[in-house]
């Protein structure tokens, strides 16, 4: 049954935005049908896991963003997914702007004028396929620290706006590395050493001042056209001690403030979050001249006309609980349901004055440890880490295994959820398989270091080593599959030796058949309709018609 969020409310708001999948071809051939956002990751639909961690960090006021194109599969998946419909209430939102296509950046989404009225407060920006094992509450205590400002958790909402941001990176260069992965080029200064030592758990030493940001593949283009990487003296003079790193990649998880969308709004050339609208914040943080450019001293002096509707919105975040607003400038006062009967004659207080001279708000990175022991923090955004991640969570201890209290969140209740479907003489190595329910599972059958979804069929003799089943697969008699990745209701059969290979939805593999580091899809949908060709005849027509004038 599905259970009320126990954990104090913070305040902030969730937007996870749900995207085209263009990096999942096999799967997301359609993307309206089948959306990137419910593709399965260790048996669970991908936007379970940023769901979790916003429950997990205490935001119970979380709306998926998608093109209108999806907004109709997603539905149905969030009524009728056993894991999506035992998610703790209050449910997130659905939220399907007119003018979003799966070609909209995520800046741009920020404009929309859908997503400005619904966000009323400070605000957090997720990615569908993010998994992260890491407590968000802990991200958030860190923010709140170090980038929050406290006249603006607790005030009015009037401006000079101090709240600065925060991102997070991780390091791609663990002890299983995923070739071909995206990776980012980050420059970061050192903040400066808190004044008492910080608990075990504390997340503030990994914290550092972001000063320069963009891809990696941006970078090689730089440097190749500059024959080396130009410093700016403006960066060296305001930050002495510098760090580059260059095989960390951005997680897209981002604690934004509300002003940043009177920003986006501001400066139509930026399309999305993490190359544009971070990257510029940090430089104007170093550079000269560039907070005023690009219109971020009128927008945090609240200079700009705003419609009415959006002034009455503002300074929803005053119920920001105590306990995570653990800093030396603040009493460790609690309020509840509303603040004492003197809070508004304390404004003038010291504590909660507005600073007298406007400054660009910090934007922060978090550079999540990479040691063995970390939580897992990963985005999955390609076939590659679909598996190896799912394969990652299928290692971890069942609940049943070690009990709810000492649980990793992301830990199935059994490894084998209908064992009365596993026939006698079968090997399945619990301690690193997953298997779903109503998965039928004949003799002589070998299963190894692989996840298997719901209402699949594994016939006699067939063996998986490394293989990641989606929903309703059947794999034949004798098959032998190792590292492959089968679509929902797709069918291998009987006789296949297949290896590193894709398999499309609802698709056939015919039986004996041998292949390796193949995609096999359907070629149904590609054909052009009657009216495509239609229309490129009359491109071509109007195209030979401009050549002979031209002559």
């Amino acid at each position: 049954m599905p259970h009320a969020v126990s954990m104090p409310a913070t305040g902030l708001q969730a937007l996870i935005l749900c995207g085209p999948g263009s990096s999942f071809p096999t799967f997301t051939s359609n993307p309206d049908e089948n959306p990137k956002a419910l593709l399965p990751i260790a048996n669970r639909p991908m936007v379970w896991y940023p769901i979790d961690f916003c429950y997990r960090t205490g935001i119970t006021n979380i709306t998926l963003v998608c093109p209108p194109s999806a907004a109709d599969a997603i539905t149905t998946a969030l009524n009728i997914n056993p894991f999506l419909t035992g998610l703790p209430h209050p449910r997130p939102d659905l939220v399907a702007p007119k003018g979003l296509d799966q070609n909209t950046g995520t800046a741009e989404i920020l404009r929309l004028p859908e997503i400005r009225e619904l966000v009323t407060s400070d605000f957090v920006v997720l990615p569908c396929d993010l998994v992260c094992e890491l407590g968000g509450d802990k991200l958030l205590q860190a923010w709140m620290v170090k980038a929050a400002s406290l006249p603006d958790l607790l005030g009015d909402g009037e401006p000079p706006f101090c709240n600065g941001g925060l991102g997070v990176w991780y390091e791609t260069k663990t002890a299983n590395p995923i070739k071909g992965e995206e990776t980012d080029f980050i420059v970061t200064a050192p903040m400066p050493m808190p004044a008492v030592p910080t608990s075990k758990d504390s997340l503030l030493p990994y914290l550092s001042y972001l000063t320069y940001s963009m891809p990696k593949d941006s970078l090689n283009d730089l440097v190749d056209q500059k024959k080396g990487f130009p410093i700016r003296h403006g960066l060296l003079r305001s930050h002495p001690k510098l760090k580059m790193l260059t095989t960390h990649r951005d997680a897209h998880i981002y604690i934004l403030p509300r002003w940043i969308l009177d920003f986006v709004q501001e400066n139509e050339r930026l399309e999305t979050i993490g190359e544009d609208v971070v990257a510029w914040w940090a430089k104007a943080n170093w550079e000269t001249g560039l907070f005023g450019k690009l219109g971020m001293r009128k927008i945090i002096e609240g200079q700009i006309e705003k419609p009415e509707v959006e002034k009455s919105a503002r300074g929803n975040v005053a119920s920001v609980d105590g306990s995570l607003l653990d800093s030396p400038l603040r009493t460790r006062e609690h309020y509840e349901t509303s603040p004492p009967a003197d809070f508004h004659k304390r404004q003038s207080d010291r504590l909660l004055a507005k600073p007298k001279e406007t400054v660009v708000p910090p934007i922060l990175a978090y550079v999540h440890p990479s040691g063995a022991d970390a939580p897992l923090l990963r985005r999955v955004d390609t076939a590659q880490l679909l598996l190896a991640v799912s394969l990652q969570l299928a290692k971890l201890p069942s609940i049943e295994e070690t009990g709810p209290e000492t649980a990793s969140p992301f830990a199935h209740s059994r490894k084998v959820a209908y064992p009365e479907g596993v026939k006698p003489r079968t090997t399945i190595t619990r301690q690193d398989s997953l298997i779903a329910d109503n998965v039928m599972v004949e003799e002589k059958t070998s299963i190894k270091e692989s996840v298997v979804g719901a209402n699949c069929q594994i016939k006699e003799g067939a063996k998986l080593f490394q293989c990641l089943l989606m929903d309703g697969v059947v794999v034949g008699k004798g098959c032998k599959l190792t590292r492959c990745i089968l679509g929902k209701r797709s069918e291998v059969g009987e006789g296949s030796t297949l290896t590193d290979c894709e398999v499309q939805e609802n698709l056939l593999v015919e039986p004996r058949t041998e292949d390796k580091d193949n995609k096999f899809m359907s070629s149904s949908g590609l054909e052009a309709s009657e009216q495509e060709m239609q229309e490129a005849l009359e491109e071509f027509d109007e195209g030979d018609g401009d050549s002979a004038m031209l002559e």
